[in-house]
């Protein structure tokens, strides 16, 4: 189709198009909206997504950078988030403690659910705030019940959408997502609004169960390998600066601007 474009218009007629000039003004309204179009569709897709036949019916058959996206789990599932056994199974003490979180540091729960690391990290800011973004109405129900239970009054619950986590642009000191971000419908969008939430020093901790590891009991599309996460984060400028392997099932990788 693009070869196309280029003979059926002169090279002098794209140009006068492209830069707009008094020329243009005399092509019909409809031609000039018909031209631009068909220029968009010439021009190759950059954003790294495609749409095929998914490879794992658990995916959603969109695809980026290769990688299938998962579908997200419902809040249907909140009583697994919340098992008993689930600070052991995932070595939630050694990821609190590699976070290494400050007294008055904002942090981020993006997928925070019912708020299982939420009110962990809780207690760790006591001179900061916990924004507990999730994007289902019933998670954020939940959250905000915990939250009074609880007595978490540096918590405060956010509703994101599936491509803004509506965070405050520059403030954020650590973004935290668990389990969640190989569900993201757009996870270029979102990589970006959290590289735009992030203060100057600020991280993003990514816990992803680990797809080198086939023993890990998980569906391989819940799951990444840490070159693919690099590439995700790497495509929105974002560098991998420490890599923690201590967890029993997942990575934990940090990034920077």
């Amino acid at each position: 189709m693009s070869y196309s474009f280029k003979l059926w218009f002169p090279l002098s007629v794209a140009g006068l198009l492209a830069g707009a000039g008094a020329c243009t003004q005399t092509l019909s309204e409809g031609t000039t909206t018909q031209l631009t179009e068909q220029r968009r569709q010439a021009e190759p897709d950059t954003s790294g997504y495609e749409r095929r036949a998914p490879q794992d019916l658990n995916g959603i058959g969109k695809y980026y950078l290769g990688r299938q996206i998962a579908h997200v789990m419902g809040h249907e599932g909140a009583a697994w988030l919340n098992r008993s056994d689930r600070a052991q199974e995932e070595g939630t003490a050694i990821l609190l403690r590699e976070l290494k979180l400050k007294p008055t540091d904002v942090v981020a729960d993006i997928g925070a659910g019912t708020g299982f690391f939420t009110f962990q990290m809780s207690p760790l800011v006591p001179q900061g705030r916990v924004l507990a973004v999730d994007i289902q109405t019933e998670m954020l129900t939940a959250l905000r019940e915990n939250k009074t239970r609880l007595g978490a009054t540096n918590v405060v619950p956010v509703r994101g959408t599936t491509e803004n986590p509506n965070l405050p642009a520059g403030q954020v000191d650590l973004v935290l997502i668990v389990d969640a971000y190989h569900e993201f419908d757009h996870p270029r969008e979102m990589a970006r609004a959290i590289r735009t939430a992030l203060s100057p020093t600020g991280r993003l901790a990514l816990v992803e169960y680990r797809a080198e590891d086939p023993d890990v009991p998980i569906k391989r599309i819940h799951k990444m390998s840490v070159a693919q996460v690099r590439r995700e984060m790497a495509a929105v400028g974002l560098r991998l600066t420490d890599s923690v392997e201590t967890l029993p099932q997942q990575h934990l990788l940090f990034f920077q601007k």
